[in-house]
């Protein structure tokens, strides 16, 4: 296949073997200038491209689009009404909504002075089971505003108690639980505001955002974001994708703000080199993706950012639909996905379809990163033509992996682009970090060749995961886990992969609804003949290629209730809370080892 014509830099490391068996990697290539704050993005573009679409949504059959210019003087306005309101950086400000213009103009208005945000995922507010994670957050950073884009459609969240003391702000008022400030009436600003002063404060270690993290195994922790992680994150990505600075890059993206992928990673790229950021109201799911499909039509990008579930309805969607494939191939440069390993024939897949289109084929890469690293902290920037390669640190990053018997490394890491630690929680932060500083990131990487780093590196797991057998064998639970969803594709939602202190591997079996033919139960397990029989052939299979007791699920239970946000086993990116699921199933634990409970699965 011809490549198409980007400019790239190769994979460069350098290694330092320590004494104590770890190793350092960083990268040899040099690091972009790094600015000292996003406003001053925003102004140079302003400034050189003030007619170029900056920010678009739907508006009805048509777009709402602001061009650099006018997004920076509606920057300017909204920050002297915010501050005239009583605004200052002690006090955060509660973003409740999803991605949308006003949020973004809210966000980088904040930003302008200094004000951090904290923008929370939908379902917090929405849903009222997960109203304690709303609750938590805001005891968590007590704000003293908060901003809806429709007052009515979060008003029985604004009726909650936490909101008593907290200034409302909304896009449309009406519906509102009591009085709320009109989103438009901080849009006219205040000219008797010292604005330039506000923003000259602004510096490298202001406080940005906090971002909360998923709560994968604890209540989620409240990550500080500065000015100057955003910043040097972007930096870091144009040393070595230096194409995008060539060309101003468009995308047309759902990922959602709340998270640091589409908050920080996609948003201040786009600002960054002058892109066009195109908001998708769609997602992959059944309900949402013609929402995406209409949107790429009508906006195509030069960028194409998702997760691997979102590419897979996208080709599926694309086998049949022409139209959408010349759209979303026609002048793409780059496929860039991250959150999970894409599957090689989705990625197959899309590399024989940007072929047909183009003639050449996309830069197709993935990263790894966390919320504490803004996120991008180790990244592929070169053509590899496969899976799974998360790729090799970037300049200003460094890494420290502490290999195990088997060459799995748990990975570690320092740099520009990390932050300072968790809002009012020292404890947590002192814990976050070893003795040299490096934060402990918990996730273990393998290298693709083990005599050429530049080759890369693979991601393989949560070590933080992991767990002993009775035997003192250690199960990589994360690996293992994705080796059975592979193995039950089709027939489960999810599992979780459990063991630790007893004998043997067993395996709690979340299963598709539409794989359960009977309603018969037992105490919270499904007793489904036709499914029982199914699962236990394909974890037979399984088995056959295990290599010894910690690569084999000897046992097997499904369960009846699905997992509960409201009990905290679903974390706001829909992964699910191992730690929760256990600890609240524990009469299930038991079962899972029973060998006469008639609900067991014995492989």
């Amino acid at each position: 296949m011809r490549l198409k014509p980007l400019t790239l830099v190769a994979h460069a490391v350098d290694t330092e073997r320590r004494g104590d068996g770890s190793l350092i990697l960083t990268s040899r290539v040099p690091l972009d200038p790094v600015v000292a704050r996003t406003g001053v993005w925003l102004e140079k573009w302003a400034d050189e491209a003030p007619s170029r679409v900056f920010l678009a949504e739907r508006s009805g059959a048509g777009w709402r689009a602001l061009g650099y210019r006018e997004v920076l003087e509606s920057v300017k306005a909204i920050a002297s009404g915010l501050i005239a309101r009583g605004a200052m950086p002690e006090r955060p400000i509660l973003i409740m909504s999803g991605n949308g213009v006003d949020h973004a103009l809210l966000s980088f208005a904040a930003q302008y002075i200094g004000v951090p945000t904290v923008p929370l995922a939908e379902q917090y507010s929405l849903i009222e089971e997960a109203h304690g994670r709303l609750a938590y957050a805001i005891e968590k950073v007590r704000p003293a505003f908060a901003f809806v884009d429709d007052a009515g459609r979060y008003r029985e969240a604004l009726s909650r108690p936490e909101f008593e003391d907290i200034e409302i702000i909304a896009g449309k008022t009406a519906g509102a639980p009591g009085k709320v400030i009109p989103f438009a009436d901080i849009m006219k600003g205040d000219s008797a505001v010292d604005l330039a002063a506000a923003h000259s404060g602004v510096g490298p270690d202001t406080l940005a955002k906090l971002l909360f993290t998923s709560g994968s195994t604890s209540n989620p922790k409240a990550v500080m974001t500065t000015q100057k992680m955003m910043c040097a994150n972007q930096s870091q990505m144009a040393s070595v994708l230096p194409f995008i600075k060539e060309r101003p890059p468009v995308i047309c993206d759902w990922l959602p703000w709340n998270h640091v992928f589409g908050g920080s990673h996609n948003v201040n790229m786009m600002l960054a080199h002058g892109g066009s950021f195109y908001i998708d109201h769609g997602k992959p799911t059944a309900s949402a993706i013609a929402t995406t499909i209409e949107n790429i039509k009508m906006h195509p990008g030069t960028i194409a950012f998702n997760v691997p579930v979102g590419f897979s309805m996208l080709v599926h969607a694309m086998e049949t639909d022409a139209e959408l494939r010349k759209a979303y191939f026609g002048d793409l440069d780059m496929l860039f996905y991250a959150g999970a390993s894409l599957p090689q024939d989705i990625w197959t897949r899309l590399e024989e379809m940007a072929v047909e289109v183009q003639g050449y084929l996309p830069l197709m890469i993935s990263s790894w990163g966390m919320t504490e690293t803004a996120p991008a902290a180790v990244m592929l920037h070169e053509q590899i033509g496969r899976s799974g390669v998360i790729g090799v640190p970037l300049p200003g990053t460094e890494v420290k992996l502490l290999p195990d018997e088997e060459m799995r490394s748990e990975l570690r890491l320092k740099g520009i682009n990390l932050t300072p630690g968790y809002f009012d929680d020292p404890e947590k932060t002192e814990a976050a970090f070893d003795a040299e500083g490096y934060l402990m990131t918990g996730d273990a990487v393998r290298f693709v060749d083990i005599d050429d780093h530049d080759r890369g590196l693979v991601f393989d797991g949560r070590v933080s995961e992991d767990f002993k057998l009775m035997s003192g064998t250690w199960v990589q639970a994360g690996k293992l886990r994705l080796d059975a969803l592979e193995a039950l594709r089709g027939l489960v939602s999810d599992v979780v992969v459990c063991g630790h202190d007893r004998g043997e591997i067993g395996l709690f079996i979340f299963p598709k609804q539409s794989a359960v033919r009977d309603d018969n139960t037992s105490e919270g397990a499904v007793i489904d003949d036709h499914l029982q029989a199914e699962i236990h052939r394909a974890l037979r299979a399984l088995a056959r290629k295990a290599t010894g007791s910690a690569r084999r699920i000897a046992r097997a239970i499904i369960l009846a209730e699905p997992p509960s946000l409201k009990d905290g086993e679903i974390t706001d990116k829909g992964s699910l809370n191992i730690r929760k699921i256990i600890t609240r199933r524990a009469g299930l634990l038991e079962r899972l080892y029973d060998n006469d409970d008639p609900a067991l699965i014995r492989v």
